[in-house]
C-alpha cells in the first residue's frame, strides 16, 4: 500500500511563501492524479491543486496566482510551492493521490499564517 509523507508545512508571516512536498513510498502505477487538499477548523475539506497524470493542473480560485502545484514523477513527489500567503490559507494541508482503483492521502501538515 502507498504511503503518503507530507513535509514542509510550518508558521509563515502574511505575504510569505512555504513549499509543501509529499513523497510517495514507491512508484505509483494507475495515476490519474495527484493534488492538495485543506481543511481548517469548522470547515469542509477542500481542493487546492490537482495535476493530472497527463500534467494538467488546477486550483481553487482563492490561490490562483499564488500557489504552483508540481510533480517529480522520478523522485515520486508532489510539491506545492506557496506565495503571497494570507492568514485565510492557514489549514491542515493533505496530499491526496488518485489511482484506478483507489486514492490514498497523507497524515497532513499545518500551515499557519499569522504575524
Amino acid at each position: 500500500q502507498v504511503q503518503l509523507v507530507e513535509s514542509g508545512g510550518g508558521l509563515v508571516q502574511p505575504g510569505g511563501s512555504l513549499r509543501l512536498s509529499c513523497a510517495a513510498s514507491e512508484k505509483i502505477f494507475s495515476l490519474v492524479a495527484m493534488g492538495w487538499y485543506r481543511q481548517a477548523p469548522g470547515n469542509q475539506r477542500e481542493l487546492v491543486a490537482i495535476i493530472t497524470s497527463g500534467g494538467t493542473t488546477n486550483y481553487a480560485d482563492s490561490v490562483k496566482g499564488r500557489f504552483t502545484i508540481s510533480r517529480d514523477n522520478a523522485k515520486n513527489v508532489v510539491y506545492l510551492q506557496m506565495n503571497s500567503l494570507k492568514p485565510e490559507d492557514t489549514a491542515v494541508y493533505y496530499c491526496n493521490v488518485r489511482t484506478i482503483p483507489r486514492q490514498y492521502w497523507g497524515q497532513g501538515t499545518q500551515v499557519t499564517v499569522s504575524s
